[in-house]
């Protein structure tokens, strides 16, 4: 039996759904000052980042923490030292999807860092004593809140495992209206 010969009824229910994504890539620069003038970098690593995730605005706020360990040499390249400093961040990230039909008193939100913090560049500062280091990270956000959706009701219950249900329109369940030409030919 075709949808199309019972008489579709439709019912608002009240779900849980992901109501707003958004996704951001984005490239500082932080300045740390050793305890010696350093001559050179060995090397940088970022280390403990934590992080959560707050709504705020047209978006999702990331705030968070991460170390930071730059290897240095100093003393012409004599001596070598490890500066360490704990380094704090906001990121905003806007929601590029919005449910505008969403209760805002049940959102919840949630982020992922799909790049971790991570030093690209580390240079000595032209002043002599700071190093500047250069940090990416990217996050995906998510806001699952309460929504509407509608659905469409089955007369009788769902006893029929949808094995009764013929979902073409027209009932004789041919292609002949489909132009082959429009058909990719490498798939």
């Amino acid at each position: 039996m075709a949808i199309a010969d019972k008489q579709l009824q439709c019912r608002e229910i009240i779900t849980k759904a992901v109501c707003g994504k958004g996704r951001k890539f984005s490239t500082v620069t932080h300045n740390v000052t050793p305890p010696h003038h350093p001559t050179s970098i060995l090397g940088a690593w970022i280390i403990n980042h934590q992080y959560e995730a707050v709504r705020s605005g047209d978006g999702i706020e990331v705030i968070g923490t991460y170390d930071v360990n730059i290897w240095y040499s100093y003393n012409k390249n004599s001596q070598t030292d490890v500066a360490k400093e704990t380094l704090s961040y906001v990121e905003h990230v806007p929601l590029s999807y919005i449910d505008p039909k969403h209760r805002s008193s049940t959102e919840e939100v949630t982020a992922e860092a799909t790049q971790e913090p991570n030093c690209i560049e580390a240079n000595i500062a032209a002043n002599g004593s700071s190093v500047g280091i250069r940090v990416e990270r990217e996050f995906v956000v998510e806001m699952v809140a309460e929504t509407k959706v509608c659905v469409a009701v089955c007369q009788g219950g769902c006893d029929h495992d949808g094995k009764d249900f013929d979902y073409d329109d027209d009932g004789d369940g041919d292609y002949e209206d489909l132009d082959p030409d429009l058909l990719d030919d490498e798939l």
